[in-house]
């Protein structure tokens, strides 16, 4: 795995005296966590997230319960989808204030896999953010109209910022890819920090895997957590088959 020629330094979440909030968010694809979920806490846990957009949730037998622990071993709690929302869910600090969650199933193609969005909004401090984690489809097409659901459905959230973040199965010069970034920021793109590329974990090669902010919110670094403290190559290589982006963005207040 290479290193990062640019060391992964965030600033502390915290919240201003003007009410905005300096948010941290990890965005990450955990295999439905079949790999080693001790190695995938650690991580998580490390990166000391506000919130936490995963893909590949479980969502079959016993979902709810191992998404609760994988939670509570990262010190967090669940805040929506998983097996309701086909896969992408939601975990957040007990430093968020939930105003409200939906999990939204997108239009199933037949003969191609159930997709969904987990969506929230959420406050810390004087700031409301709206949240979606996504995993778009590896079919084309099918990805290009998710990926205008997904801009639909953060605009119905009703707040003047969000954060998108999930497994796109696209590069950036993608046309679903390109299709985010003409809308939203994409956080690498605005201030890259770390490693860039986010697959496959043991071989890192392309960035399909990404968090995207809504104008207004300030990109204080987004990248993948090289170097970061207590994030391990060791752990990073066994948790799953992606590596997780890591972002801190500054929200103002309401």
């Amino acid at each position: 795995m290479p290193t990062s020629s640019t060391p992964f330094t965030l600033p502390n979440s915290r919240t201003e005296p003007d009410g905005s909030a300096v948010v941290r968010v990890l965005s990450y694809n955990i295999r439905s966590m079949q790999d080693d979920t001790a190695a995938l806490a650690r991580v998580i846990a490390a990166c000391a997230p506000d919130l936490v957009l995963l893909q590949e949730a479980p969502r079959f037998f016993r979902w709810r319960k191992k998404l609760a622990r994988l939670a509570a071993a990262s010190g967090l709690v669940t805040l929506s989808g998983g097996g309701t929302a086909a896969g992408p869910a939601l975990l957040c600090s007990l430093r968020a204030t939930v105003e409200r969650t939906e999990d939204v199933l997108l239009p199933l193609t037949p003969g191609l896999h159930r997709r969904g969005l987990a969506t929230a909004v959420v406050r810390f401090g004087g700031a409301r953010l709206g949240v979606l984690s996504c995993h778009l489809s590896l079919q084309r097409d099918e990805r290009y109209e998710q990926g205008g659901m997904l801009l639909d459905r953060l605009a119905g959230l009703g707040v003047p910022h969000a954060v998108a973040g999930g497994d796109l199965n696209e590069r950036p010069e993608g046309r679903t890819f390109r299709r985010l970034a003409s809308h939203l920021q994409d956080g690498w793109a605005v201030a890259p920090r770390g490693g860039e590329h986010t697959y496959a974990a043991t071989g890192p090669y392309q960035r399909i895997d990404s968090v995207f902010a809504t104008a207004g919110v300030e990109v204080l670094g987004c990248g993948v957590p090289l170097g970061h403290p207590g994030v391990t190559e060791a752990d990073l290589r066994a948790a799953t088959d992606h590596l997780p982006v890591l972002a801190d963005l500054r929200v103002p207040a309401a």
